[in-house]
């Protein structure tokens, strides 16, 4: 039968070799993968620790393993010291008789072994020749042996010497015995390495990461994000700094800034009007099919100049100035509005409310707010295809998700909200109206995101604080 201890003793070295294969194969994915995007703080401390733990435990392992073998020689060698002696003073008590002779001691211990006695012992001559076992060779310096001589004396003269030989077996099966727990000991220290690294790289990295979601929403001319909390007097540092050069972004002189918008829009639609002009000068007022064409095209630049200028005349004020008046409105009935006033065709705009959708703001920018929302949708969505537009109460806030068939091309996902960018700017597009969008939602203390980016549906949304339940709404006209 099999002894259970040995059968448990198995599983365990079994399960805890799985478990090392599996954590080693872990750690080499994780380095492979660091080779392209670069080793992260936590990888950086896991591999601190493991080398630390991994030392400290091969070096506990041989320091115990070394104290084992010591003491198991120690044993061996002591055992056979008192048993050499206590044999060495049988034969001496023989061959003090003058009719015993070495030799004949040796004849005795052979017909003993011939019985089938096990004689762990060797009997050497007073020239160290090997009197017992004949024809053998000595068992002493074998590997994994110790050997004693005790010498044998008669009338004081030493006439031979008795070899007794220990096998350090005892030392082999202890270490094998110890061999699944220092095993399963690294494992453990292995795996407590890997908590440790995990706990302590993400509380250096969580911070950091944070932060860098933050500088990156700043960098997007998300002016009103707040700096998150950290810890740590060197994260607490760089928090301050880059929360310094927020406020120094956001405090630029704002004439430079709108000058610099200006003239980066204005630049295609004045130079359409000047060359329009320049070839009427030159004789096209003579041709009345390429008059006509030059002065369209100087009145749809014109137009798309005083387009332009409407939408940064509105997003420079929000910007500046931020919301004038603040009071309690229904969103459902702004919505309503704002879609009352597009040229919509029957039954392509589905609106609907939801639940308390009281806010505090005001009406016209919000209104403003949705118009930009639900004109995007149409412009960009797939043609003829339904809009929804839905505003509800959500754990978040007041909400309103305008969705339609399409899709946002991925170069232009995460700039969505910034200034000028366009996908349709030769059709007029200014790539202003979701840039008005944001500014209306921050400067309501709210937010405005790509929920949903499609195929097949693009879904945009609107998020703002809840007016207090007490709130009257604002009264029907």
């Amino acid at each position: 039968m099999t002894d259970p201890a040995s059968t448990l003793r198995l599983t365990l070295v079994a399960a805890a070799a799985i478990g090392l294969i599996l954590f080693v194969a872990f750690v080499v994915a994780r380095l492979l993968r660091a080779t392209r995007r670069g080793i992260s703080i936590r990888m950086q401390v896991f591999l601190a620790l493991a080398f630390i733990v991994g030392a400290f435990a091969f070096g506990l392992g041989l320091m115990v393993i070394d104290r084992i073998e010591a003491r198991a020689v120690r044993l061996a060698d002591q055992a056979a010291r008192d048993e050499a002696a206590s044999i060495a003073g049988v034969l001496e008590g023989e061959v003090a008789r003058d009719t015993v002779r070495l030799e004949d001691l040796a004849a005795r211990l052979e017909a003993e072994r011939a019985r089938g006695a096990s004689l762990r012992i060797e009997l050497l001559d007073a020239r160290g020749g090997v009197l017992f076992p004949a024809g053998e060779p000595s068992a002493a310096g074998r590997p994994g042996t110790v050997h004693v001589d005790a010498p044998v004396r008669k009338r004081g003269d030493v006439v031979g010497a008795v070899r007794v030989v220990k096998p350090t077996v005892v030392m082999q099966q202890m270490l094998a015995d110890f061999a699944p727990t220092v095993l399963v000991i690294s494992l453990v220290l292995g795996a407590a390495a890997a908590l440790a690294a995990m706990w302590i790289g993400r509380a250096i990295s969580e911070p950091i990461e944070r932060l860098s979601a933050f500088a990156e929403r700043v960098s997007s001319g998300e002016r009103t994000a707040a700096p998150p909390a950290v810890f740590g007097r060197e994260v607490m540092r760089l928090s301050r700094s880059i929360d310094s050069m927020r406020r120094d972004l956001e405090g630029r002189p704002f004439v430079e800034t709108f000058a610099a918008d200006l003239s980066h829009e204005l630049k295609n639609p004045v130079a359409a009007v000047r060359a329009s002009a320049e070839l009427l000068e030159e004789g096209a007022l003579d041709d009345p099919e390429a008059a006509r064409r030059f002065v369209t095209r100087i009145r749809e630049s014109t137009e798309r100049i005083e387009r332009l200028l409407a939408d940064l005349l509105g997003l420079a004020r929000i910007e500046a100035r931020g919301i004038e008046s603040f009071a309690p409105i229904d969103l459902g009935r702004v919505a309503r509005d704002a879609i009352a006033a597009l040229d919509v065709p029957p039954g392509r705009l589905r609106l609907t409310t939801e639940g308390d959708v009281r806010v505090r703001g005001d009406a016209s920018w919000l209104g403003r707010a949705i118009t930009n929302l639900v004109d995007n949708a149409l412009a960009h969505g797939a043609a003829g295809g339904a809009i929804a537009v839905r505003v509800a109460r959500a754990p978040r806030g007041v909400t309103v998700v305008v969705t339609s068939r399409g899709a946002v091309e991925p170069n232009v996902r995460k700039r969505v909200f910034r200034r000028f960018v366009t996908t349709r700017a030769e059709r007029g597009g200014t790539g202003l109206g979701l840039a008005i969008v944001r500014a209306i939602a921050e400067a309501h203390g709210g937010a405005a995101e790509l929920a949903a980016a499609g195929p097949p549906a693009v879904e945009f949304r609107l998020v703002l604080p809840p007016a207090p339940l007490l709130a009257p709404a604002e009264p029907e006209e």
